[in-house]
């Protein structure tokens, strides 16, 4: 059996950020993308898709997990998730990629696991705001995304960079192709004889 992709679904999830990682990994026919909510109950996204999860939260193991993503939406700015926080230490305990963009960040701060790791957000005044106790601020990168120990943190508005970040982690493609691919979402322009 592959391992998985998972993605954490859930009411008003930001579709469309983690959708290019996603598609590259799907296309690569490496890993088996699946979907995991808190319960089995359908979900809408922000986009208004209708998505039925795979499994739930306590289905999730270090050994079959290739990647665990968590999408942005509001849901991460009305307060914790305890039974997310404690999946995602026990994941980076195993040295499972994790990957957060947007407002999941907040997520990866209440779990502590930004300390002593570079790592980035929709802004630092914006973890400090929402997450009284963070205090790693040292360790805050103004970048799009950042990949640390395993954990790939992504501003709301990159989620191409968050994309090359999980396409080098989990050596979808070579850094080169990986190189190509970055520059032709992010420039929107195709390379000299690619079409």
């Amino acid at each position: 059996m592959k391992r998985k992709a998972y993605l954490l679904v859930f009411d008003g999830l930001a579709d469309w950020e983690p959708a290019h990682a996603l598609c590259e990994i799907n296309k690569s026919g490496k890993f088996e993308i699946a979907t995991v909510g808190f319960s089995h109950a359908v979900v809408t996204t922000m986009g208004g898709l209708k998505v039925s999860p795979d499994v739930t939260l306590n289905d999730v193991g270090q050994a079959d997990t290739a990647i665990f993503i968590l999408p942005g939406g509001d849901m991460w700015e009305q307060g914790r998730r305890e039974e997310v926080e404690t999946l995602l230490v026990r994941l980076h305990e195993g040295n499972v990629p994790i990957g957060a963009l947007c407002a999941a960040t907040l997520e990866i701060a209440r779990a502590g696991l930004t300390h002593n790791l570079r790592h980035t957000s929709n802004s630092k005044a914006y973890l400090k705001k929402m997450v009284p106790r963070y205090n790693d601020e040292n360790f805050y990168v103004n970048e799009l995304a950042v990949t640390d120990q395993n954990i790939i943190t992504a501003s709301g508005l990159g989620s191409v960079d968050f994309a090359r970040e999980v396409l080098r982690l989990l050596e979808i493609y070579s850094e080169a192709d990986t190189a190509i691919w970055f520059g032709m979402f992010k420039s929107g322009k195709f390379p000299a004889g690619v079409i």
